[in-house]
């Protein structure tokens, strides 16, 4: 019949029409990355897997992992939710850093955790970087992990290995690390550097020949910091291998406590200085450093007496003391 469109026209049409109408690519519970056989052009679903932790990360959904199936180099990430990035033991899994970048950034919700677990990030030495940064979210975990070789570049922004900052003060953020090593940085780790409350507790920690190991220092004073150490090592920093520093007219205290770890042959073993900076160490070996323990502007130093201190080049006049 004439003006009678053919039928095989018409379906044509519909099918065009249904692609056209193709949702994008949905995200996923659980994503994977491979060096092997991976492409960003893929959906990141365990058959065919992307090729970084970036692209993984936009495929993820909000509360899901990624998992690496193999050992590689996976490229940078910015991290904006709740998610795990997990190694369990493929081999050395992680990303390069160099050109004053920053290899992990975490910029999530008020009420995000992220989960590190089993990552290598390494400075390359070109311009350096830094490691992981932290500017907002909840909880941050990092498990066996790997960060070095991230020195200070001209401009004074890099080498720092971990740096903790959470931007809102109206939040508690917390940090927890256990059997992780960083080495051979200008700051191993540093926290808080930002406006936000901080607790955190390190387990099984090694700083190794960084100019400073773990640095607590508030830049607001009405910021707390209560960091925890426990059985770990800060060994060969050439500044200051464990401080805390308050900026001056600080109206809240922070505490750090070190307890069941070994601080040796670092320039100043342990500092504390401003007005309500406390710490405290017990059962803990310091040995071997330029100078054991240094107080300045205020700050308190205090001995559980169960420690084991021999062996530095300058013993504090008079020993600050204070069991409690």
């Amino acid at each position: 019949m004439p003006g009678t469109i053919p039928t095989l026209t018409v379906l044509t049409a519909l099918l065009a029409l249904g692609q056209l109408a193709t949702p994008a690519q949905a995200q996923l519970a659980r994503t994977f990355v491979s060096s092997a056989n991976g492409n960003d052009g893929n959906n990141c679903d365990r058959p065919t897997p992307c090729r970084t932790f970036q692209s993984a990360h936009d495929k993820t959904l909000a509360n899901g992992e990624i998992t690496v199936l193999d050992p590689g180099g996976y490229g940078g990430v910015t991290i904006n939710k709740t998610i795990s990035i997990i190694n369990d033991g493929v081999g050395e899994a992680g990303t390069l850093v160099s050109g004053g970048f920053t290899g992990i950034t975490i910029n999530a919700g008020a009420n995000d955790t992220v989960s590190l677990r089993g990552l290598t990030i390494k400075g390359i030495g070109f311009g350096s970087g830094n490691g992981i940064v932290f500017n907002s979210g909840k909880f941050l975990t990092i498990e066996n992990c790997v960060i070095r070789n991230l020195s200070q570049a001209a401009v004074g922004t890099t080498g720092k290995a971990i740096v903790f900052q959470p931007s809102s003060a109206s939040n508690f953020s917390q940090l927890a690390m256990s059997n992780t090593l960083i080495a051979d940085s200008f700051i191993g780790i540093k926290v808080p550097a930002g406006t936000g409350i901080v607790k955190a507790a390190l387990k099984r920690v090694e700083l190794y020949n960084n100019d400073f190991g773990l640095l607590v220092a508030p830049t607001v004073n009405t910021v707390s910091a209560r960091v925890s150490v426990a059985d770990s090592v800060v060994d060969g920093s050439t500044g200051t291998g464990v401080q805390i520093s308050l900026p001056a007219g600080a109206t809240v205290l922070s505490s750090l406590m070190v307890t069941g770890s070994m601080i040796s042959n670092n320039g100043n073993a342990l500092v504390a200085s401003g007005t309500n900076a406390h710490l405290r160490i017990g059962q803990t070996s310091v040995a071997g450093n330029g100078s054991t323990w240094q107080t300045v502007s205020g700050g308190l130093f205090h001995s559980y007496g169960d420690n084991y201190i021999a062996g530095n080049d300058v013993q504090p006049t008079p020993p600050v003391i204070a069991r409690q």
